[in-house]
């Protein structure tokens, strides 16, 4: 270290050009290492963010030929095991199991039951376990259980072996069968099923009840439209009916009451038949496919207006097949689905992001049924010409596009689309819910109200101190308002949380009051000051009276809180809460936005502070005396020559104050509540960005959509603080270059 500055120039020339050489070597080789860093920490979570605009893709992995499945042109389902290692085919004749590593037929016992009937129409119970119902020629009905069982050998190799259990066959009515929706849970079993005749019924059997001994039949009235299609939903209370005429009609089920009609609703052309109904996974979407090609999802939504306060609402529509839909596949784990039409073609479709992510063309022989594998990473299909195609599907985002993250989104159970962030749920049926708005409007609505108390507080401090303050005095003040800003913000964040939230909540009148009181004070006790003789005055230093004003705001701030009882009573008829919801219908939350801007603030006030107080010092003092002199009062000077003179300064503190506002994420994760909502009340809470990540990232499965969407937020965090920063530099500089006196 050079302690005497000539030392340093008395050395000889040559070790003096060494040493300039090494410091600019050394600053040149930090000044890199940093926009390396910089550039290393962009380019890590742009690596991670891509994958999910990445866009899906299916490939042929497996097509076999089985030339016994022309037999019929029946009714058809198909699936796979979650190892793409057997596939099972079901027609009107038989049902098949398939090993795909070899492409040979599984032999597998029939049960008697199956094989001595004709089977003409047949439908899936859903869930995880695989069970089917059967409707006959004879009009009877004959339930399914298919599985396989796995074995190992001696020598270690696993072998699964598939079997099919059937049930008594259980007599409904004496004409064929043609439209079956099947479902079951804990309560038993409901099936809906149409006849040739043009009959429709509902079949009950109860859980204990495995033969059909006791199952109820009741009839419903036919549909002025033809019967073209059935769909159950899990909890056995709506059946819906697709009719030929373009109609939907809901009809409602009770253990206890008769069936009743709630409403039709008109959903395609008069001359449009709904050709398909189904059910996405949790069963609360509705997805209807009419002969024209048409596929969209619908749902019951809430309306006052209608006698039984639901309503059919339409909520995503997907891209036209151009051809009769003849097969639907939901997938088990997400909102997507699968369909196939009459031109062969398989479409892989979304709900959630209400898109179409891809179309194969299978060939150009109609697709008989499809069906996804469970863990949604293969479609297998079934066409008319007897092939059997397996197709590798990779699509591990689907939920995620640039509308299901910044636009509304038309969510199951909500009546109207929404902004809403609700990354888990209790169960995997519920759809992910990953806007970004709401949590982009919660940090931009915190670092606003965190702004709107420490500007104000931290330039004006940085005046006092630096124009109006007496230097013995300043050289005490300021080094204390720096030291605040060593305070770490979990301590301050627990302090909002724990103490501070609840006092505001107890002591809100007082706080209304001292909005009022403390300006009248300041104000009055300033005039007070400009009228005292100069026999008072000449008692104080000059730049000291400011000392005066702390007992009179201690004695304003203590009336306010001693009056606490009589501002409520006064004001706000005895209760704030209940005065502010039902005068200005605000909720008030314990944790909310007036916590964070007060906490906050009170933690970038320093940041501003410290930068605005320098650069209002430097304004060059023969300035301020010269302004002076020529007849300018102090404050006169302090508006128009040196607030312009450091305006470089004080725009730098606010920018750097709104950067570390906006990267906050301690007070704002333990005092507001983490609510994500968009609203500008300051009394509810919010979430943000930063709070977010921290919440979040701890239990987001690695490579998820959560997990890459939370990445997605740290790099919107890391785009957004990088503008800021390049504007404010650029709007600094403009400053500097204008109001700057050399």
């Amino acid at each position: 270290m050079i302690t005497n500055p000539l030392s340093y120039l008395s050395r000889p020339v040559h070790l003096r050009s060494v040493i300039d050489r090494l410091a600019r070597g050394v600053i040149a080789v930090g000044g890199l290492a940093t926009i390396v860093s910089i550039l290393g920490i962009f380019f890590f979570l742009f690596r991670e963010v891509t994958p999910l605009f990445t866009a899906p893709s299916a490939k042929l992995s497996q097509r076999l030929s089985v030339p016994a499945l022309l037999a019929d042109e029946g009714p058809a389902q198909v699936a796979v095991d979650e190892h793409r290692e057997i596939a099972q085919v079901f027609t009107s004749g038989a049902i098949q199991f398939f090993d795909l590593a070899s492409g040979q037929p599984i032999a597998l016992e029939m049960p008697a039951q199956l094989t001595s009937r004709q089977v003409t129409a047949m439908a899936s119970g859903g869930g995880p376990t695989a069970r089917l119902a059967v409707g006959t020629a004879a009009g009877e009905i004959l339930l399914l259980k298919i599985g396989t069982t796995t074995e190992f050998s001696d020598q270690g190799e696993r072998r699964k072996r598939p079997h099919v259990r059937a049930g008594a066959p259980i007599p409904v009515t004496d004409s064929p069968i043609v439209r079956l929706a099947y479902r079951s849970n804990d309560q038993g079993s409901l099936l809906a099923l149409a006849t040739k005749a043009g009959r429709l019924f509902l079949a009950r059997i109860a859980p204990d009840d495995p033969t059909g001994a006791g199952v109820i039949v009741t009839e419903l009235p036919q549909p002025s439209g033809g019967v073209a299609s059935l769909a159950l939903e899990a909890s056995l209370e709506h059946l819906y009916v697709g009719t030929t005429d373009g109609h939907i009609i809901h009809v409602g089920v009770s253990e206890t009451q008769p069936p009743d009609v709630r409403a039709s609703y008109a959903v395609a052309g008069p001359t449009t038949a709904i050709s398909m109904l189904g059910f996405l996974s949790g069963d609360r979407s509705l997805v209807v496919m009419a002969a024209d090609g048409a596929v969209s999802t619908w749902g019951l939504v809430r309306r006052s207006d209608v006698p039984t306060g639901w309503t059919l609402t339409q909520m995503h529509t997907f891209r036209s097949h151009a051809a009769p839909v003849t097969a639907f596949a939901p997938s088990q784990r997400v909102k997507g689905f699968v369909t196939g039409d009459t031109k062969g073609n398989v479409f892989l479709h979304h709900a959630t992001s209400s898109q179409t992510l891809l179309r194969v063309a299978n060939g150009e022989f109609p697709i008989r049924a499809v069906a996804f594998a469970p863990k949604g990473d293969a479609v297998i299909a079934l066409d008319g010409a007897g092939q059997l195609s397996l197709y590798q599907v990779q699509n591990p985002y689907p939920e995620v596009t640039l509308d299901t993250l910044f636009g509304k989104v038309w969510y199951e159970g909500y009546d109207q689309p929404a902004y809403v962030w609700q990354s888990s749920s209790g169960s995997d049926e519920v759809e992910p819910k990953l806007g970004l708005l709401p949590l982009a409007f919660g940090t931009l609505k915190g670092t606003i109200y965190a702004l709107f108390l420490a500007v104000p507080i931290a330039i004006f401090a940085a005046i006092c101190t630096s124009q109006f303050m007496h230097h013995d005095l300043r050289a005490k003040v300021k080094p204390i308002i720096e030291v605040i800003a060593a305070l770490p913000t979990v301590v301050l964040g627990f302090l909002a949380g724990l103490w501070l939230a609840p006092l505001l909540e107890r002591m809100l009148p007082a706080l209304a009051g001292m909005v009022l009181v403390l300006p009248v004070l300041v104000i009055v006790a300033s005039f007070s000051w400009h009228l005292c003789p100069m026999s008072i005055k000449r008692h104080f230093s000059p730049g000291n009276e400011a000392l005066l004003l702390m007992p009179i705001l201690a004695l304003g701030i203590g009336g306010c809180l001693w009056a606490h009882s009589f501002f409520e009573v006064w004001w706000f008829d005895g209760n704030i809460k209940t005065w502010l919801s039902s005068r200005l219908g605000i909720q008030y939350d314990q944790r909310n936005a007036l916590v964070v801007g007060i906490v906050m603030g009170f933690a970038i006030v320093p940041v501003i502070y410290s930068i605005a107080e320098e650069a209002l010092s430097n304004v060059p003092k023969s300035q301020i005396a010269g302004s002076l002199a020529l007849g300018a009062t102090r404050w006169q000077t302090v508006l128009h020559l040196v607030l312009l003179s450091a305006s470089p300064g004080i725009f730098s503190g606010v920018m750097i104050g709104f950067g570390r506002a906006i990267g906050e994420t301690m007070i704002v994760l333990m005092a507001t509540g983490n609510t994500p909502i968009l609203d500008w009340n300051w009394a509810n809470g919010f979430r943000t960005l930063s709070a977010n990540i921290a919440v979040e990232i701890p239990e987001a499965p690695h490579g998820g959509s959560l997990y890459r969407v939370l990445f997605l937020a740290a790099l919107l965090l890391f785009i957004v603080t990088f503008v800021i920063n390049s504007l404010a530099e650029l709007v600094r500089q403009r400053l500097r270059d204008k109001y700057s006196h050399g």
